[in-house]
């Protein structure tokens, strides 16, 4: 049996583009782009080039891109980037939202210990923060406003130019996780007024271990790595030149079929979620219009999100029960407690997440198979007993 792959939240295939190019510039493109001979100087205009294609999809400018391992580093960098420059004016407060990714949340609990303030947001039954909770949220102190602009585990999209213009109007800094959108979301950083952002190339069919950290030109990120002088002094360390090839080919080649995937995907999630809503106490999770086109989160009562995936894996089925990040933790997803979920109910939950490459007659089979282990696991819950016989009332 064919397996299905619908866990692209958290990675993503490579593109016949993305390994097509990363072969060819491993092999073709080794010298280092600080060298000053020749094949230093081949090397050094493919890092350019790749820098102005980044840019170019996000109406930046090249040198506003700063090439990194990923989102998670980026998302650091960005954090201790805006409270440096928060301190020169003595400001101490960060906003946030209750559904960040850890790669946010941790740092802002480190700082916490540092003496930092930190205003986590609510985000309601639908998974969104308000922007007029920012808009509250800021004061006088405050340095830097941090909201993810997709969720990773919900797919809820944030009003991300609402609160990029409460930010300018306020002169607070104001930085996004952009990992779950780029490639697939279309992304304007001037429009949207956005000051840095971070971006993960194997979320949208590149190559693990590369990603950007996008700063507006009066901001100079912190160094987290130190060394050489590499990425204009902002990132030491000798640039992978295959991974950001890569990634800068395939970042635009799904952002120039953004809305042909967009409209493919979105009807799949929604025949998806059509289907799977049909089953007795089940919930989708997230807002159904402000989401990203592939994501699918639902919670069933009754059932242990693990069993259930152990059991779709066993029928072909690669899905997840919310971050590919805290997969090995017993905890439920902070994200479903955020939306008020009791503890109970948001350890049934389930993720899948399409891409353009899963197929209807794949969508078809989940539809089928994902009511069939629902109700195997049902079977041996007691806990779905007591549902059943009126003894325990249902929390959905």
């Amino acid at each position: 049996m064919k397996r299905i792959y619908a866990d692209n939240a958290a990675t993503t295939p490579m593109s016949e583009t993305a390994v097509k190019v990363m072969v060819e510039t491993m092999e073709n493109v080794y010298g280092n782009a600080s060298s000053l001979h020749t094949e230093g100087v081949q090397a050094a205009k493919v890092l350019q080039k790749s820098r102005e294609t980044m840019a170019k999809y996000l109406n930046a400018e090249p040198r506003e891109i700063y090439f990194t391992s990923g989102g998670s580093e980026s998302d650091n960098q960005a954090i201790l980037t805006g409270i440096k420059l928060g301190a020169k004016k003595n400001k101490k407060h960060i906003i946030s939202s209750k559904i960040e990714h850890h790669a946010i949340l941790h740092v802002l609990e480190r700082l916490k210990k540092e003496g930092y303030e930190v205003t986590f947001l609510d985000v309601y039954e639908n998974g969104i923060v308000k922007a007029e909770d920012v808009a509250n949220a800021i004061r006088e102190n405050t340095a830097l406003v941090t909201i993810m602009y997709a969720n990773n585990e919900i797919g809820t999209i944030q009003p991300i130019k609402e609160i990029g213009q409460i930010c300018k109007n306020k002169t607070v800094l104001f930085h996004t996780d952009a990992v779950q959108a780029g490639g697939h979301l279309n992304i304007d950083v001037k429009d949207e007024n956005i000051d840095m952002l971070s971006l993960s190339a194997h979320k949208f069919n590149g190559p693990k271990g590369v990603g950007i950290l996008y700063c507006k030109k009066n901001i100079n990120p912190e160094r987290l790595i130190e060394g050489g002088g590499h990425e204009r002094g902002r990132r030491a360390g000798t640039e992978n030149i295959p991974g950001v090839a890569s990634m800068a080919a395939v970042f635009e080649e799904n952002c120039l079929k953004i809305q042909e995937h967009s409209k493919y995907v979105s009807k799949l999630r929604d025949k998806l979620i059509a289907g799977l809503s049909k089953i007795p106490n089940s919930i989708v999770n997230g807002d159904l219009i402000n989401r990203t086109p592939g994501n699918v989160n639902m919670c069933f009562e009754g059932v242990e999100g693990e069993s259930l995936l152990l059991m779709l894996d066993m029928r072909g089925i690669a899905a997840s029960s919310g971050s590919a990040c805290t997969s090995g933790s017993l905890d439920p997803s902070h994200v479903l407690l955020a939306l008020g979920l009791p503890h109970e109910v948001a350890h049934g939950s389930l993720r899948l997440s399409l891409s353009h490459y899963n197929t209807e007659e794949e969508i078809d089979y989940i539809i089928k198979t994902v009511p069939e282990v629902v109700g195997y696991l049902r079977k041996m819950s007691p806990v779905w007993e007591k549902i059943e016989k009126g003894e325990l009332k249902s929390r959905l």
